[in-house]
């Protein structure tokens, strides 16, 4: 199996409408023979919506990953110093908290996690879903595509016609983009055509 042994600290942020991208790759690495890691920010173990509630996605991550999703600052800080994981994957990574990774915010669980993985040399992995990303969130994109040990699942513009400035990953790739991160490589294209076709064809 390709991710046998490997630890990885999966992150999982507000973007609620892509959570059904994402649950399934989640049990694609777990089936591969990866310890999963689950992480929820806040915005996500307290937030009820059109999508599905915070309970049924708490739910969905124990029955995938058999460990309890870790929500708090205090549970994520021993990731640096015990070597907790190989990997932290943020899929989805909302604007919100990719801005706050590029500008060293650390006020969640996710970023502490991030912050602690990367004090270690160790990769983190981005999966990003915002509607900012060619506008408000365009410098900071740029910031961490430029910052050492942190890897973008590649990713385009899902809505062209009618959301210029949105980017979503294709999270299919996020396994693909895990192995090449832990041999310190990012996976190419960076840049995709997003369409719904070519994601469906992965």
């Amino acid at each position: 199996m390709r991710f046998s042994g490997i630890r990885i600290g999966f992150a999982l942020t507000g973007s609620h409408c892509t959570m059904d991208q994402v649950l399934p790759v989640i049990e694609k690495l777990q089936q591969e023979g990866a310890e999963i890691f689950p992480i929820i920010s806040p915005a996500v173990a307290e937030t009820d919506t059109r999508f599905g509630t915070a309970v049924e996605l708490r739910e969905a991550l124990v029955r995938i990953t058999g460990k309890q999703p870790m929500t708090t600052m205090v549970e994520v800080e021993p990731i640096g110093p015990k070597n907790m994981v190989d990997v932290v994957v943020v899929a989805p990574c909302t604007g919100n908290t990719l801005a706050k990774l590029a500008l060293g915010i650390t006020d969640t669980c996710v970023t502490l996690a991030c912050k602690a993985q990367l004090r270690n040399n160790r990769p983190v992995v981005i999966g990003i879903s915002t509607n900012d990303g060619l506008s408000g969130n365009g410098r900071n994109l740029g910031l961490l595509l430029n910052r050492k040990n942190i890897y973008f699942v590649p990713f385009g513009q899902d809505a062209p016609e009618t959301k210029q400035s949105s980017l979503v990953a294709d999270m299919k790739l996020i396994p693909e983009t895990i192995l090449e991160a832990l041999n310190h490589r990012q996976l190419q294209p960076v840049i995709i055509s997003y369409t719904r076709s070519s994601i469906d064809a992965h």
